[in-house]
């Protein structure tokens, strides 16, 4: 007999898909790409994409996770047929490969939440405390595992009593934080030699319309809507194995995408002002621009020196820490959870696939977490590949036939908004177009970077990314058939059987 997990209701869902989708990246990311990209010039590209990449992309996921009732792997083998398994492995691989360090840096946000709550960060140099923690290669160690346990734990108690009762406390709780965290900064006052909060919303939301024929910002828009929302990952398969036969696929993928948005919003809200009101306008725009190791510069070594220089610093420091924290854990449970349910369809039990998916992704993460150098070759490799990810599901539509995919798999769903013929144009020609000008801009930067290109060991070129990429690719080529076998097959523990 088969035992049906389910979410218990299209609520239920909603919020757990908006777990998925806001992560670190809305907290950590966007303010510095914000920044970097023109400011409120980059917010135009960035919505336009959202409905022409992202939402497209989302109710594909969601209809192909609903119709098959398999993980990523087997819903590409039922939709596509069986010899087109090895696209959903490398869908999940990549989003697994994402998990393994994504774990690291949900440790590193656990440590500044303990810190912030000690007192630990209250008046440190940002970059001496970072180097602190770095070189003692067992701290990052501990709280990878830390975060990894944490999130196993809820997955191992299911979907309703793990991840539904869980994105039900850590969603309403993260965009409280965040509008909390948001009107503390707006009404900062301002530092000697600081112009505001004022200059940052104009920052924000005041754009230079010349800066829109600058080709680098639509690129950064498109590529912070593809990856920030979780659309071509592979996690909406995953949660709509465990939705109902009518729920809303439009109406949910809209959601995500502009609940996912609002997230980074609020996030920049938070951020970007209280960097104008405590430094003088040519540091707030460097403290706002500046990388740092593994990106981590705005973060994890200016939050902690700026939240010191304002009133309740400390206060207003544990609920940002606890904000990422609570993002993070949101994020990592639905990409745990894409492996968990890759394994289920194998014919493991949930509780023994949460064990092996969790230790297997604690022991391939802790290269991250002791090598930095790893870890920025870890995340542009994979972040790169899903771009390649996002466009076999594009494929998949195709292959099915998009205007039938459209008529039979989401037409018939019970959505509050209409799906016309604009989802065929945009996966027939939009996506494989967006597609197109990512990658070849991609090509060309990893050409012109100054590293030699071809090389497979290099952090960041194009030899290591079509290495790596070429080596999992074959893995899964050869074993198609098997993989075949395994997921597609009858009577499988815990397969949902919804109509």
């Amino acid at each position: 007999m088969t035992k049906t997990e389910s979410f218990t209701s299209r609520w239920a869902l909603l919020i757990a898909a908006l777990g998925m989708a806001v992560g670190t990246g809305n907290i950590w990311r966007f303010p510095r790409i914000v920044a970097n990209n023109g400011g409120g010039a980059f917010l135009i590209p960035w919505l336009i994409f959202l409905f022409l990449w992202a939402i497209p992309l989302l109710m594909v996921e969601i209809a192909m996770g609903r119709h098959t009732r398999r993980g990523v792997v087997g819903a590409f083998g039922r939709l596509m047929g069986r010899q087109a398994t090895w696209m959903g492995a490398f869908v999940g691989w990549c989003t697994m490969a994402i998990t393994f360090y994504y774990s690291v840096v949900a440790g590193w946000c656990v440590k500044y939440l303990i810190a912030a709550v000690t007192g630990e960060l209250s008046g440190v140099e940002g970059t001496a405390y970072w180097e602190g923690f770095q070189t003692t290669v067992w701290q990052p160690v501990f709280f990878h595992f830390v975060a990894m346990a944490a999130c196993a734990l809820i997955l191992y108690r299911g979907v309703v009593a793990g991840i539904e009762r869980a994105s039900k406390v850590l969603i309403p709780a993260l965009f409280v934080l965040l509008m909390v965290a948001a009107v503390r900064a707006l009404t900062l006052p301002a530092a000697a030699g600081a112009e505001g909060p004022i200059a940052g919303l104009e920052f924000l939301f005041n754009p230079n319309w010349s800066d829109l024929l600058n080709y680098e910002i639509w690129l950064q828009a498109l590529t912070q809507s593809a990856w920030s929302t979780g659309a071509g990952w592979g996690l909406m398969v995953t949660y709509a194995v465990y939705s109902h036969k009518k729920d809303d696929i439009v109406g949910t993928a809209m959601t995500i995408g502009l609940g996912n948005n609002s997230a980074s919003m609020l996030a920049a809200l938070a951020i970007i002002p209280t960097v104008f009101a405590v430094l003088p306008f040519a540091e707030a725009q460097a403290a706002l621009t500046e990388s740092g190791p593994a990106s981590t510069g705005l973060s994890f070594i200016w939050v902690p020196t700026l939240f010191s220089e304002i009133i309740g610093g400390q206060f207003f420091m544990t609920l940002f820490f606890l904000a990422l924290v609570v993002a993070a854990f949101s994020s990592m449970i639905a990409m745990l959870e894409l492996g968990v349910r890759i394994f289920m369809d194998f014919g493991m039990t949930r509780q023994r696939a949460v064990l092996s998916i969790a230790m297997g992704s604690f022991v391939l993460g802790i290269p991250s977490a002791i090598n930095l150098s790893f870890f920025s070759n870890q995340d542009a490799v994979w972040g790169i590949g899903l771009m390649v990810s996002g466009f076999f599901f594009a494929i998949a539509a195709r292959k099915f036939g998009v205007a039938k995919f459209r008529e039979e798999l989401i037409a018939p769903s019970d959505n509050d908004i209409p799906v016309g013929r604009w989802f065929d144009f945009a996966i027939k020609v939009l996506m494989p177009l967006q597609f197109a000008v990512l990658i070849v801009w991609w090509l060309y930067q990893a050409a012109t970077s100054g590293e030699a290109w071809w090389d497979p060991f290099g952090v960041f070129t194009l030899g290591t990314c079509l290495f790596q990429w070429g080596v999992v690719l074959l893995i899964f080529y050869l074993a198609n058939n098997r993989m075949a076998d395994a997921t597609l097959g009858d009577g499988m523990a815990d397969r949902p059987t919804l109509g």
